[in-house]
């Protein structure tokens, strides 16, 4: 009995290159599909996304192990994942051609005040999404904004206008200087 438990564990039912090749592939595969899908930042998925996502995964389990099933197989093709992955992002941070190609580029979804429905249509972004990161930032209407920005990586970048962006201490402590300045003139 244990000399089975033990065959069931470790004993793989196809090649180590195999199992590299299709982790490798379905790792490829996936994320091909995911830059084709749009930019979404993991912190904004709705439901439909994280639906998606839960059952992309087990859509392709087989695809990854096959009919291998043993402990050992699993532990191999999720230990290539997580290398995988490891060298696809530094390659990714390191040159920017890689990284357009797998990441995209930024994209401009609001310019003064004016929303670009064409890219927010290309991007699949809707405005009340975007309002409520807005809200976040202190940000109530369009109006208010210099940009708004879609980065590769999905999250938003607001860039409210000049005059409308709340100042910052550092602002505003220099100001008080400036007046103290000039009331000691003043005096």
């Amino acid at each position: 009995m244990m000399s089975s438990m033990w065959n069931d564990l470790m004993h793989l039912s196809m090649s180590v290159p195999e199992k590299l090749v299709r982790t490798a592939a379905v790792y490829l595969v996936i994320a091909l599909l995911l830059r084709l899908a749009g930019k979404r930042d993991l912190a904004q998925l709705n439901t439909f996304d994280l639906v998606v996502m839960l059952l992309l995964s087990n859509v392709v389990q087989n695809a990854v192990i096959g009919n291998d099933n043993t402990l050992i197989g699993g532990l191999i093709g999720a230990g290539f994942l997580v290398l995988l992955n490891a060298v696809i992002s530094r390659m990714v941070s390191r040159y920017e051609p890689a990284s357009r190609l797998l990441e995209g580029t930024a994209t401009p979804l609001l310019a003064d005040g004016v929303w670009d429905q064409r890219a927010l249509r290309r991007e699949g972004v809707a405005v009340t999404d975007v309002e409520v990161a807005m809200r976040r930032q202190g940000a109530y209407d369009a109006s208010d904004l210099k940009s708004v920005t879609l980065e590769a990586g999905g999250s938003l970048t607001i860039e409210p206008r000049e005059d409308v962006r709340p100042a910052t201490v550092g602002e505003l402590r220099r100001l008080e200087a400036k007046i103290d300045l000039l009331l000691a003139r003043s005096s």
